[in-house]
């Protein structure tokens, strides 16, 4: 009898393994996923190859969703695999390796703006039963002149125009956001909000703080997202699944103190790696040339690293590294790094602790672009300060004294860190990069291929089974 440390791993082996479904019923296909939608886009555009990228939960309609939409536009379809980082990215990457001219992503999304490919978004229809949350929606705000905002999951943006036709007539102060798929042509008029694809015009005298926000969605990074970057805004939300409302508990404050503890070991950090987290969101190699640059200026070596999807494992690797920083879309760059040997920072907090220019001003930043050259909250670096002349500072973690100020921009082409050695007798130069000495310096660097020391033989049959219980090792256990 299998128990709960030991089996012979047979129930495994004859295991029926079942597709994931979506978290609601979606009904009709042609509906759910707008099939005719999605063809006339196809059409329209001339495309001979599209990708078709898929969420896990909604994989399973994959096959049958490509073939309908071949045989509606003539086109090939790709449904592309896993995803290179998070699926509510375009995976253009995946995209090109099939020579694809287009991406139709389907499943909630980051909305992002992407650099290459042209994208069509097909969210998903979730069912949104109207009168009900318009019922938490009174017993939420009683008062009628209540200011508010209503943001909802991409998911739910198809029965917004009903929930704003039957709320409008009571609450003329709501304000309901739309949609961006993209960049929007032209800069934002005074009290309008672009953010993270949603687009709304503030009206009152006060700003964004006079108002309240209402998220119609589950919970999840996307809210967090929202609450941290409005964190003077009081809000609530609706859960579609379950039909109930609730004033968000979440302790922002909190959650911003811990963050603001990562700048401070961001500040105390003399090595930092630059996560890739994302190849389709436009403008992630100004902020990787931007980030090494900053680190350059503050003193700190920096290594940029393409990991794919980070977790745990992959960052203890590098063990010269004393804090990360992820370059990621809006709703991935705020990692929970509490299992990770090292913490993980978003480039927003790095330009805290590197920028002496950037102060904390209560705004939280989650989108790499603001901090750009030309975006509304880029700041440009101070002029270097002298050694001499700089003001000390005390770290208040380890309390020792550390240099805030920036150095000189180097004036060699080589890249700072790197240094000239002679590589043979003919006394030819090469570059020695500093991970490189720190990497012969690791007693174990990986798997040693020994190339002319193993004798050769060959080969033989190996073991069968499983590692819990393999052919040659009975099946019977004490």
């Amino acid at each position: 009898m299998a128990t709960a440390f030991s089996s012979d791993g047979e129930a495994a082996l004859r295991r029926e393994l079942r597709a994931a479904v979506a978290t609601a019923p979606r009904g009709d296909l042609d509906d759910f996923y707008e099939m005719g939608r999605a063809a006339a886009f196809v059409r329209d555009g001339g495309f001979r190859k599209v990708a078709l990228q898929f969420p896990d939960e909604l994989l399973a309609d994959a096959v049958q969703v490509a073939a309908r939409m071949e045989a509606a536009t003539g086109a090939e379809m790709y449904v592309l695999g896993d995803t290179t980082y998070g699926s509510c990215c375009v995976d253009e990457v995946a995209a090109e390796h099939v020579g694809a001219e287009a991406v139709l992503h389907y499943g909630p999304a980051c909305l992002s703006p992407c650099r290459k490919l042209p994208v069509l978004h097909v969210f998903g229809q979730q069912p949104l039963d109207i009168r009900r949350c318009a019922e938490v929606f009174q017993q939420l705000y009683p008062e009628q002149q209540s200011r508010v905002v209503v943001l909802s999951d991409v998911v739910y943006a198809h029965a917004m125009g009903d929930l704003e036709q039957q709320l409008c007539p009571q609450y003329p102060n709501i304000i309901f956001s739309k949609l961006v798929c993209g960049d929007l042509p032209g800069p934002a008029v005074p009290g309008e909000e672009r953010k993270f694809g949603r687009q709304f015009l503030v009206e009152a005298a006060g700003g964004l703080q006079d108002y309240a926000m209402f998220y119609v969605g589950a919970e999840g990074l996307a809210l967090t997202s929202f609450m941290l970057t409005w964190n003077r805004c009081p809000f609530s939300s609706f859960n579609p699944i379950t039909g109930c409302g609730r004033r968000e508990t979440l302790n922002v404050n909190r959650a911003l103190m811990r963050r603001l503890y990562l700048v401070e070991r961001a500040r105390d950090a003399a090595v930092v790696g630059i996560l890739v987290g994302t190849l389709g969101v436009a403008g992630y190699l100004t902020v990787l040339q931007h980030l090494r640059e900053l680190l350059c200026r503050a003193g700190k070596r920096s290594y940029t690293l393409a990991v794919g999807k980070p977790n745990p494992a992959k960052l203890a690797n590098f063990l010269e590294v004393d804090i990360f920083v992820l370059v990621a879309c809006t709703q991935n760059s705020l990692l929970d790094s509490s299992d990770f040997y090292r913490p993980v920072v978003t480039p927003y907090e790095l330009e805290l602790a590197c920028n002496p220019a950037r102060e904390w001003t209560g705004n939280y930043l989650t989108d790499f672009r603001d901090l750009l050259p030309g975006a509304c909250a880029h700041v440009e670096l101070p002029p270097a300060v002298p050694t001499a002349e700089a003001v000390p500072d005390v770290s208040l973690i380890t309390g020792n004294m550390r240099a805030t100020h920036l150095c000189d921009p180097p004036t060699s082409q080589l890249s700072p860190g790197t240094a000239l050695a002679c590589r043979n007798q003919t006394r030819a130069l090469a570059q020695i990069s500093p991970a490189a000495s720190f990497l012969e310096s690791r007693s174990w660097r990986g798997l040693e291929q020994q190339l002319g020391q193993t004798p050769i033989s060959k080969a033989v049959q190996g073991r069968r089974g499983i590692a819990i219980a393999y052919e040659d090792e009975g099946c019977e256990h004490p």
